[in-house]
């Protein structure tokens, strides 16, 4: 069943001269999977992200997320629906360091009002499951950017959202802790079913994905799947990038 459908979709930004990020493109992302999207700088990568997160709207074409468009919602429902059905992750983290660890994690349901007694079943839950139970107590420049990571991964799983959105998760983390955010992400999409779209530069973070759909110019430019051999599959990701014009600075080895 496709969760997320993208249809026809343009985006254009008007100034002194025109410019079209998105160009007449279709994506559908089925339930359950791991969809990583790729390509140059410029690309039009995050443009595409931001239409689907319901931050910044199509000039045309449609953006479905279970055959319903959020963006015919008012501006309190399109609010409400991007915290309810929407998990985000961001490369900055975007944590409050005026809060707790816990704090942090429990917003989006402390927004909804939820119980405090379900608030802390479900807390303590996740924070078993991603290993930062330790950390709870703990204010945000108290921890490590991977513990960062792992609290923010907390933060948009901890009310079950349909579609994760990670832009750039791994992009300010060093090898290991990028390895192990993929790693629960992985999980999370394995053990819990979640669907998650995945924006990354990082060819070793797009081979922990089911398929890779690269951009080029705003367009779809190539995908590709990974079926059973990730060494293959991460061989196909280098070798696209190279066609596309990526930048291989570093070749990190592939995963097991």
């Amino acid at each position: 069943m496709a969760l997320l459908k993208v249809e026809k979709v343009n985006k254009i930004y008007t100034g002194n001269v025109n410019y079209q990020a998105i160009s007449n493109l279709d994506l559908t992302v089925e339930k359950g999977e791991f969809v990583g999207i790729m390509g140059p700088s410029g690309s039009g990568k995050t443009t595409l992200l931001n239409m689907i997160a319901t931050i910044d709207p199509p000039t045309s074409g449609n953006v479905l997320i279970h055959d319903a468009n959020p963006y015919l919602l008012n501006f309190n429902d399109l609010a409400t629906f991007r915290r309810k059905e929407l998990g985000f992750i961001f490369q900055s983290f975007n944590l409050l360091d005026t809060l707790t660890v816990r704090e942090n994690i429990l917003l989006p349901l402390t927004l909804d009002g939820t119980p405090l007694a379900e608030m802390d079943a479900r807390l303590e839950v996740i924070a078993d499951k991603l290993g930062i139970t330790p950390i709870l107590a703990k204010r945000t420049y108290e921890i490590s950017g991977g513990e960062s990571q792992r609290t923010a991964v907390a933060r948009a799983a901890i009310h079950d959202p349909k579609l994760f959105l990670a832009d750039e998760p791994t992009g300010n983390l060093d090898s290991k802790n990028s390895t192990e955010v993929m790693q629960l992400l992985s999980r999370l999409n394995q053990e819990e079913e979640a669907t998650i779209l995945l924006v990354t530069h990082d060819p070793q973070a797009a081979s922990y994905c089911d398929r890779v759909v690269f951009i080029k110019d705003g367009s779809l430019y190539n995908e590709i799947y990974c079926g059973d051999n990730t060494a293959v599959f991460y061989q196909q990701i280098m070798d696209t990038l190279t066609l596309l014009g990526g930048k291989q600075h570093v070749i990190p080895p592939v995963r097991h």
